[in-house]
């Protein structure tokens, strides 16, 4: 047996081939590229360059790996790029999922897990959120994701599919083992941003929005090390082979931090007091998005082991430090 892992050349999905690499599982790695970085690509996996919207290609690989669980990672994420190319991320995050569901169904695999987000919930009412707080996206990367999640919870009424979705909060840091990272050279995330302007490779940073209804101003989110949040994709995988049901929740600690407070932590990290300049709100975020993180703990048994802020701090400064240090080389 094996596992089809779509984007597993992209930050996090390179993370669940370690992982399950590490596992002794059999890997394969569909990914376009587009973003992913193969040298990211654990070489106990293999790489496929393709589309994870290409039917044929997915049921040619499911039959020729003995694939029966798919972890789908494929997909555009930038909330503010959503805004001004609503189509294509319907594309991508829609449309292409739709087709891997359909050729998972036709092929007979039998687990699916499924990258979803927290922005699926918009401006919730309370923080923490639970996963039955009302889904109301604000950005249109919220809802093609919202959207996969009803293409699975249908699909499994009708096909012998189970699916796990697992609602990313802020997702940060890199291997511990310096094996992988967030490489993407246009990435946004808040801490490797403040990483590069720590390392001087950003002659600043910009804060987006100082006016939010928080206690310093800046927008609240709940920060996940990468780690811990593939250790609930393996403890996923382990529910869905023992055929547990269907299930979405959040994957978060229950603890949010405000920019500033990430950005002194790399400050803290780092020793550079790097510039910092102040400026408006961006379209589509919410002021705070703090996990209710109860039900994946007891219904997978997750128990992170990175949970602290200067811990994600320093993995993705160490990455970082690794990445300038290939560049300088190269």
């Amino acid at each position: 047996m094996s596992v089809l892992v779509t984007g597993g050349a992209g930050y996090i999905g390179s993370h669940m081939v370690l992982a399950l690499a590490d596992a002794g599982e059999n890997v394969v790695v569909l990914d376009n590229l587009s973003t992913g970085v193969r040298a990211n690509v654990d070489k106990r996996a293999a790489l496929v360059i393709g589309d994870a919207g290409d039917q044929d290609l997915v049921a040619k690989l499911v039959a020729a790996h003995d694939v029966d669980a798919i972890a789908h990672f494929a997909g555009s994420i930038v909330v503010p790029e959503s805004i001004t190319d609503p189509l294509g991320y319907y594309l991508n995050n829609t449309v292409k999922s739709r087709a891997l569901i359909a050729a998972a169904v036709d092929s007979g695999v039998k687990s699916f897990i499924f990258s979803s987000t927290a922005a699926v919930y918009g401006n919730p009412e309370t923080n923490p959120i639970s996963e039955d707080a009302t889904l109301a996206p604000i950005s249109p990367y919220g809802t093609s994701k919202m959207m996969t999640e009803m293409m699975l919870r249908d699909t499994v009424a009708a096909h012998p599919l189970q699916f796990v979705a697992l609602r990313y909060f802020n997702v940060a840091g890199a291997d511990p083992k310096g094996r992988s990272g967030q490489s993407t050279p246009r990435a946004t995330h808040l801490i490797k941003i403040a990483s590069q302007a720590a390392l001087g490779h950003r002659s600043h940073l910009n804060v987006f929005g100082t006016d939010y209804e928080t206690p310093d101003g800046t927008c609240i989110r709940d920060y996940i090390h990468v780690s811990d949040l593939i250790s609930a994709h393996m403890l996923a995988l382990e529910h869905l082979r023992k055929q547990a049901g269907s299930v979405i929740m959040n994957c978060g600690y229950g603890t949010g931090y405000s920019v500033m407070e990430v950005i002194d932590a790399v400050k803290r990290a780092s020793g550079v007091d790097f510039p910092v300049n102040l400026a408006g709100r961006r379209d589509g975020d919410p002021a705070a998005l703090v996990a209710g993180a109860q039900l994946i703990r007891d219904t997978l048994g997750w128990k992170p082991q990175y949970a602290d802020l200067d811990t994600i701090v320093t993995d993705a400064l160490n990455w970082e430090r690794k990445l300038v240090s290939g560049l300088t080389a190269a």
